[in-house]
């Protein structure tokens, strides 16, 4: 009978405590309530309440940019894709107003400009939205002979690969038409005059790369293993320098002829 009394004891005494130290973990460890999306969600939607939810979240745990009321953005297109019960965030969604589709892509104060592509200019394909790519022009300047090829553009942003905004899970290259750019108002004229002037390629570069450098342009001299002809920057002075003086040629040499007839001998001389 004491072997039972002290074990139960025990065990009370060891849930009691297991108890208290569960009460005092959850007490810590407040939820609130975030927005997330209610099921798989595609890029250019505009949220409705049936396509958002709330799921609990640990108040120690912040998330800089979330919601935490429906309303807050049902209306409002969605720029990126979002999965079944992830958060939503304010990066996620275009701003209220904006629009749908592309347009909801499109930040303040920058535009979306169309260029025609194939297979090659294309990148063999491996253009998908989000890539960053340089653009080169190949032209004959006015009053030149040869052509040269110039960067045009630099760091830009693809918005889509032909109607796709979103690019493929796996990876598939894909050969598209048109290719949308996101650039300024300024480039976007830079763009449009390039494409009637010449032959406009696109060179895809690595996403972490955001720099921009000083390109010089390739003359067709540079690939024949020569060099371009230097440029003149104006008329050339004459020169103050005294011009040296003549100096006369040297004087051909003299020839003896000596000529014998007999008994007689004469001398003659040449030059």
């Amino acid at each position: 009978m004491l072997a039972l009394v002290v074990s139960a004891v025990l065990a009370t005494s060891v849930t009691y405590l297991v108890y208290k130290r569960l009460k005092s973990s959850s007490t810590a460890h407040t939820l609130t309530q975030v927005v997330a999306a209610a099921a798989d969600l595609p890029a250019g939607v505009t949220l409705a309440p049936k396509d958002v939810t709330t799921v609990n979240w640990p108040t120690d745990v912040p998330l800089p940019g979330s919601f935490s009321k429906v309303e807050d953005v049902v209306g409002r297109p969605l720029i990126y894709s979002v999965n079944a019960k992830e958060p939503i965030f304010a990066h996620d969604l275009a701003a209220p107003g904006s629009g749908i589709g592309l347009t909801a892509k499109i930040p303040q104060g920058m535009r979306a400009t169309a260029v025609r592509s194939n297979e090659i200019v294309g990148v063999a394909g491996f253009l998908y939205p989000g890539s960053r790519v340089d653009l080169l022009l190949t032209l004959t300047p006015p009053g030149g002979t040869s052509p040269i090829t110039q960067t045009v553009l630099q760091n830009v942003e693809v918005l889509t690969a032909g109607q796709t905004i979103e690019p493929d899970p796996q990876g598939k290259p894909q050969t598209v038409n048109v290719v949308t750019l996101l650039l300024s108002p300024e480039d976007s004229q830079k763009l449009q005059l390039a494409s009637q002037q010449g032959t406009i390629q696109f060179v895809l570069r690595s996403g972490a790369d955001q720099g921009k450098v000083t390109i010089a342009a390739t003359h067709l001299d540079q690939l024949l293993g020569g060099a371009p002809a230097p440029v003149s920057t104006g008329a050339a002075r004459p020169s103050m320098a005294r011009a040296p003086k003549a100096v006369p040629p040297p004087k051909p040499p003299e020839i003896t002829l000596e000529v014998i007839q007999g008994t007689n001998k004469t001398v003659q001389k040449f030059q």
